[in-house]
């Protein structure tokens, strides 16, 4: 009984994810910049440019291939020596994604480009978008449909009446958003944002019948979050993030902590714990050493899957670099440092 529960379950979240193109998403959304809004590209407080790498394992002991998500991204700040109180930020990200044994595959590259501008001496309006390239790719010899069921297993040798007339679709992608920081002190950052994602609506099926529909339905985020230096050792991060796509609802909550193990900051211990509402627990641990970044979080189900998991929700791994242009030996940095 439990052998075709977990199997019935595999099958439900491979079409799932396939029947409702929901997106992929990142526990460490904060470590995610251009995947969470848009305005995000150059949008560096403490820095002149950043790259990132990001993996996430979802599932690995009720699978037997879990699902895996994994991003490379880059942005800089362009302008600022020739632009008043302000400055471009360009930047691009690629995604992947492996969805159970592997029969459904995402590839997605993106290109983005964002405007900053100071608003006086303590705020900051950011507005952006990007414009990118989305394929998907099914193996449909991989996929078990519930006219396969034999009663005690998924037979593939028994003929499905389920037929894809296509087994690979792309579409072009966009995405725009606008950020809002608050600086009144060198000990504390406020920043909000919004972005709205799929505004082209692109049209996504493995079907020829257009009647059926098809269209990727907009997705809107939303974030806040602070960097407050509360001790001469201590900076907390907390962070609200909220989205919403075809009726499915994410609401996530939180907060990072850094220890200053150094006397100028080159080496910090990062704790945070965070809870995404009817679903997870996810504790955060990471370690900053000088301009490198590596955080380790990990979901821990609440919700009912964890009857079949045992709470065992997903691994999450990011890497993030920051780095100063040469010339810019005197940057100033927006936000609370050690």
């Amino acid at each position: 009984m439990r052998i075709k529960k977990i199997i019935l379950l595999n099958t439900l979240l491979l079409l799932v994810a396939g029947a409702f193109a929901q997106d992929l998403h990142f526990s460490q959304f904060f470590n995610s910049p251009l995947t969470t809004n848009p305005a995000n590209t150059g949008f560096i407080p403490d820095a002149d440019y950043r790259i990132g790498v990001h993996y996430r394992n979802q599932w690995s002991n009720i699978m037997a291939e879990p699902y895996k998500t994994m991003s490379a991204f880059g942005d800089a700040q362009l302008f600022k020596e020739r632009l008043e109180n302000g400055w471009v930020g360009v930047g691009g990200m690629i995604l992947s994604d492996v969805a159970g044994s592997g029969a459904l595959r995402s590839t997605k590259v993106y290109g983005s480009v964002a405007y900053h501008q100071l608003l006086g001496n303590s705020s900051l309006l950011s507005a952006g978008f990007n414009l990118g390239w989305a394929q998907k790719r099914i193996d449909q010899s991989a996929l078990k449909f519930p006219d396969q069921f034999d009663g005690k297993f998924f037979d593939a040798q028994i003929p499905s009446s389920v037929i894809l007339q296509n087994t690979s679709v792309s579409y072009f992608d966009m995405q725009v958003g606008m950020n809002y920081a608050y600086f009144p002190q060198e000990n504390v950052y406020i920043n909000a944002g919004y972005s709205i994602h799929h505004v082209n609506k692109p049209r996504e099926t493995f079907f020829n019948d257009q009647t059926s529909d098809g269209i990727i339905p907009m997705r809107h985020i939303g974030f806040v979050n602070a960097i407050l230096k509360v001790h001469e050792r201590v900076i907390i991060n907390p962070n609200v993030y909220f989205t919403t796509q075809a009726g499915s609802r994410e609401l996530t909550g939180g907060m990072n902590a850094n220890y200053n193990l150094s006397e100028f900051g080159e080496k910090q211990l990062i704790a945070g714990l965070y809870y995404r509402y009817q679903d997870a627990v996810i504790p955060v641990v990471g370690l900053e050493l000088g301009t490198l970044k590596f955080t380790f979080s990990y979901d821990v189900t609440t919700s009912s899957l964890k009857n079949y998991n045992n709470s065992r929700g997903a691994s999450e791994f990011s890497l993030i670099k920051k780095g100063f242009y040469p010339t810019n030996v005197d940057r100033q940095s927006l936000c609370p440092k050690f």
